[in-house]
């Protein structure tokens, strides 16, 4: 654990300090320190009306930081954070919280000067033991994540009531920075006497721009903007957080989110399903108008999504298996069937970006593998890198002959047109979703691999089961969804690392457990510039992409958006996100649609 904070003031970070305005770990931020507002916003935007939002499933909590309980993530919104990113530029946030950041020449640690009228909601200033008491607090009781995050976070003190000082056990880690800016900071005096670790409903303090007004527990929550919100001018926050309501509303899956939707119930709505964008979206209310949609091109990395698998199980632990299992995913029938052509195949864990592993190792790349040689597959030094091609037609013999031959080889035959083992074991296992949507993409890929004899089925459970069991790496199979960033660091501890595989909670799914990998890890987290981080990306994603851990999904280019046309938007979206946030009422529309939408959802 950090130390307490000090009694005396703490002595300053060893080096000459360089005072700045924004991080950024690709060069100078593109914003100077007297910039007015983000370039995408409308700075004039009029505040008032409310957004109501769906959320699938339910909750229990309001403690968002915590694995103990389910919590209503929207809370998030009650915090401000020591920095703000921006969606514009990658790796780069700017200050917020704090109204400087000073950085000493050895990069070994980053101080926070707060601002002086930061205010809890209850008026009592924010300080820089709140800082100290929240970084403690989290890595301590709070998800895992952060322990992997702030892994190399030596100390942290306050020196005086605003500024916040934090160590750094190393001088390689260009990130760490970043990552501590994006910490929520958290009200000391709030949570003094109670458990942090323990999830409940008590409404928490914050000192962001809304506030709980009200929830009922499982059902909704509703959160108020503060008006007299210290932050309200600040460049990060002018022409954001419009809307005086946002209403939370939870359904238990994304179907009754969809009818809610077009009952105007919900008002906004991102469309995650290529069927329904194509089709079911001929309701009157669109044909009349009173119902918007865009496609939103952005230039986000899509990481990896995929069905998964849990290699703490002895089934999946042999890699020809896995790339077995690998082959009879259709995804060119699928595509064309149930998604209407409107996605692309993902083939790397960094998928659209420069990240991205493709053709064969580069010599930045050749240089870092090279060392691992005799650990990793020899194939990866030769061959580029391919997911399997169908011909479409949901039968495709060569990849189930080839994989036949894996699963042979890997000690597994056909007897009875069931896959067995020398135990004559079959070879079974569980999907687990966590929701209807799916299922869909789900039983043609068992149909497919009941061909090679393998009893595959699929169990699908709400919202809270499914994070305990996955909390628990209590499951066979999933779907995983591994977001990547433009600067990929610390996370990826997280996602990969030996530690990660045996932590209940982490981001590791897959329990992937390999010397080598965590050798990689380091690299990227340490990478000393761009360059350099590209190729151990890379060469990470080689490894990682013949390891065969999952079955990979597809990805879009485009946030496809729908909402009830009472909303202004910004003329231009950010490169890096949708900023719902910038988004504001315009009182005519609203008053324009119809009381009683139900009737245009026919």
């Amino acid at each position: 654990a950090a130390p307490a904070t000090p009694a005396a003031p703490a002595a300053p970070v060893a080096g000459e300090m360089r005072r700045t305005h924004a991080l950024s770990l690709l060069g100078e931020p593109g914003l100077p320190a007297d910039f007015p507002h983000w370039p995408w916003v409308n700075p004039n935007a009029p505040k008032g009306g409310e957004m109501v939002l769906a959320a699938i499933g339910s909750f229990d909590s309001l403690n968002p930081f915590i694995l103990r309980g389910t919590a209503a993530g929207a809370v998030v919104r009650i915090y401000d954070t020591l920095l703000a990113p921006s969606m514009d530029e990658a790796s780069t946030e700017y200050a917020h919280l704090a109204a400087s950041i000073e950085v000493p020449a050895d990069r070994r640690g980053v101080t926070f000067v707060l601002h002086d009228k930061a205010r809890w909601h209850d008026g009592k200033p924010v300080t820089a033991d709140d800082v100290v008491w929240t970084f403690n607090a989290l890595r301590e009781k709070g998800r895992p994540f952060y322990r992997a995050y702030w892994g190399d976070v030596a100390e942290v003190v306050a020196d005086g009531p605003k500024r916040a000082v934090f160590r750094f056990s190393t001088d390689q880690n260009r990130e760490l920075g970043l990552i501590l800016g994006q910490m929520p900071v958290l009200p000391k005096h709030f949570w003094e006497g109670k458990d942090f670790a323990q999830p409940g409903l008590e409404v928490p303090l914050g000192s962001g721009p809304y506030k709980v007004e009200r929830f009922e527990a499982g059902r909704s929550i509703v959160l108020k903007r503060v008006p007299d919100y210290w932050g309200r001018d600040l460049p990060t926050m002018k022409g954001t957080n419009n809307l005086d309501t946002l209403r939370y509303e939870y359904f238990r899956d994304a179907t009754v989110a969809f009818q809610a939707f077009k009952a105007g119930q919900v008002e906004f709505r991102q469309e995650n399903i290529a069927k329904d964008w194509a089709t079911a979206y001929d309701f009157p209310a669109v044909r009349q108008g009173q119902v918007k949609r865009d496609e939103i091109r952005h230039e986000l990395p899509t990481g990896m999504q995929g069905f998964a698998m849990n290699t703490r199980r002895p089934l999946f632990q042999d890699r020809r298996v896995r790339e077995a299992l690998g082959l009879m995913f259709d995804f060119e029938w699928m595509n064309a069937n149930l998604f209407y052509g409107s996605y692309t195949r993902t083939s790397s864990y960094f998928s659209n970006s420069e990240l991205a592993a493709t053709g064969l190792p580069s010599e930045g790349e050749l240089l870092i593998l090279s060392a691992f040689r005799g650990r990793v597959p020899e194939e990866l030094f030769t061959s580029e890198f391919r997911v399997p091609v169908s011909d479409g037609q949901n039968s495709n013999r060569e990849a189930a002959r080839k994989a036949l031959g894996l699963l042979k080889d890997a000690g597994w035959t056909v007897k009875d047109r069931r896959l067995v083992n020398e135990q004559n074991q079959p070879f079974a296992f569980e999907i687990l979703l966590d929701s209807p949507t799916f299922e869909r993409v789900a039983l043609p890929y068992v149909q497919s691999l009941q061909r090679l004899g393998i009893e595959a089925r699929v169990r699908t459970v709400d919202a809270a089961q499914y994070q305990k069991r996955t909390d628990e790496f209590d499951f066979d199979m999933t779907v995983d969804l591994i977001p990547q960033s433009l600067s990929p660091g610390n996370e990826q501890r997280d996602f990969w690392s030996s530690e990660k595989a045996k932590e209940p909670g982490s981001r590791n799914l897959i329990g992937v457990s390999d010397p080598v990998v965590d050798a990689l890890v380091e690299l990227v987290v340490n990478a000393p510039d761009r360059q350099a981080l590209i190729d151990r990306c890379r060469a990470l994603d080689r490894v990682l992409l013949w390891s065969y851990y999952v079955v990979p999904h597809w990805h879009s280019r485009v946030f496809r958006a729908a909402w009830w046309d009472k909303f202004g938007r910004p003329e231009r979206n950010p490169r890096y996100g949708l900023d719902l946030m910038s988004w504001w009422v315009e009182p005519a529309r609203d008053r324009a649609l119809p009381a009683d939408r139900k009737t245009m959802a026919q």
